[in-house]
């Protein structure tokens, strides 16, 4: 049961690591992450809602467990991480592994979650 506490911590909080850095980014790097975007044909007004997200998702991770909201925030998430890693692909940017990395540990808080 503790290591499982464990893996579940470290897990989340690398993700959350991950989340507020990428959720920065977007509010104190507005005019790369706004170049980003427009090579993905996404448009840029979203950028700033999206941070927004992110940032409410991860709260959501911490502080609701079990909960509801906390089920659709992994499903968020992992949406997220899917459609951003093939984006990622197609532009061929090379920058895909962050998404990869944030997949791996979004799964491995998830499945933990449920064994605590």
């Amino acid at each position: 049961m503790k290591r499982d506490k464990i893996i579940f911590y470290v897990a989340t909080g690398l993700l959350t690591l991950l989340m507020f850095f990428s959720a920065g980014m977007y509010f104190f790097n507005h005019a790369e992450v706004a170049k980003m975007f427009m090579a993905f044909g996404y448009p840029t007004y979203i950028i700033y809602p999206y941070a927004v997200v992110k940032l409410l998702g991860v709260i959501a991770l911490w502080f609701l467990r079990g909960k509801f909201l906390n089920e659709w925030a992994y499903a968020g998430f992992f949406f997220a991480f899917v459609l951003a890693f093939f984006a990622h692909i197609m532009i061929g940017d090379g920058e895909q592994l962050g998404a990869a990395i944030a997949m791996v540990l979004l799964i491995v808080s998830y499945i933990y979650s449920k064994k605590i």
